[in-house]
């Protein structure tokens, strides 16, 4: 046999994405380049690892069994890359962190000055929406996790980072009664704190969506109005795309928290990123955030 360790993560990452095409984005490759490893890939065998029906891939029992050995080898050559690392004295390793969707808006500018320091340190960030973030965390396969709301029965350690609000917004500036409220789907945080601030109103006919980004655009085309954190609106206000309804009661205020389980022992990449976010968290939120605290 003569693969490649690339094509073993391109492999993993399809088996991972159920799909060539979202693989190929997060590879950064192009489609028909990472089609091509893949064929290669599967000629170094006589079984098929994959089927495609429709245009679903479905990953064989034989497939799967590749991929958790392909798992297995991929992570040894990373740990073999990171002791290289840490024999010439350099920080190494990987920081894994799930980070729920409006996160995104957050968590960058909380690690980029930290990968500046460490170049051998990989960065494994995962955004997605909170059941999953939570489920990460529960099956102990991230270092930390970054929620505005700390979940329920799990013991948990954290550090804050900054502030979350949230705001009434529309496309206009005054309140239209006949318009509806449109909200997050249920689970998400920002969906828990909209339905505390209007359980005791009398809720027009309300629209659900799956995101934030969602959201919002569904405000600025003018479909209602909403209550969505301030941290994802700064150019929207700016160009007037979006406006703040002063509403009584409102922003509500959570708290943006790495958490990470309690008693988890840290990889020193790990350790080294708390002690930095320790030391730095305050000036990076005065930085990047200032316009918003």
């Amino acid at each position: 046999m003569n693969y490649t360790l690339h094509q073993l993560q391109i492999f993993l990452e399809v088996v991972k994405q159920e799909s060539v095409t979202r693989a190929a984005e997060a590879m950064h490759m192009t489609q028909p380049a990472l089609s091509i490893q893949m064929r290669n890939f599967q000629q170094q065998f006589d079984r098929p690892l994959m089927e495609v029906v429709g245009r679903k891939i479905y990953i064989t029992d034989f497939g799967k069994e590749i991929a958790e050995m392909a798992g297995r080898v991929v992570k040894e050559a990373q740990e073999i890359k990171f002791q290289t690392k840490e024999y010439s004295g350099e920080l190494s390793g990987s920081l894994k962190i799930s980070v729920v969707s409006t996160g995104k808006y957050v968590m960058p500018y909380f690690l980029a000055e930290f990968l500046d320091l460490h170049h051998a340190v990989d960065l494994q960030l995962d955004v997605t929406n909170k059941s999953l973030v939570v489920e990460s965390l529960k099956q102990n396969q991230v270092d930390f996790a970054l929620v505005s709301v700390r979940p329920d029965r799990m013991d948990l350690e954290s550090i804050d980072l900054l502030e979350n609000k949230l705001y009434m917004v529309g496309n206009k500036e005054q309140f239209d009664a006949d318009r509806p409220f449109i909200f997050r789907e249920k689970g998400s945080a920002t969906r828990k704190g909209m339905d505390e601030f209007l359980k005791s109103r009398k809720n027009r006919k309300r629209l659900e969506l799956t995101s934030n980004e969602a959201v919002k655009q569904a405000v600025i085309a003018g479909l209602g109005y909403s209550i969505i954190p301030l941290i994802g609106t700064k150019h929207e206000l700016e160009n007037g795309d979006l406006f703040i309804i002063p509403t009584e009661g409102l922003p509500i205020k959570t708290m943006w928290q790495l958490v990470w389980l309690k008693g988890k022992r840290h990889s020193p990449a790990a350790k080294a990123y708390l002690e930095f976010l320790s030391e730095r968290k305050e000036a990076l939120a005065k930085l990047h955030f200032e316009w918003y605290m």
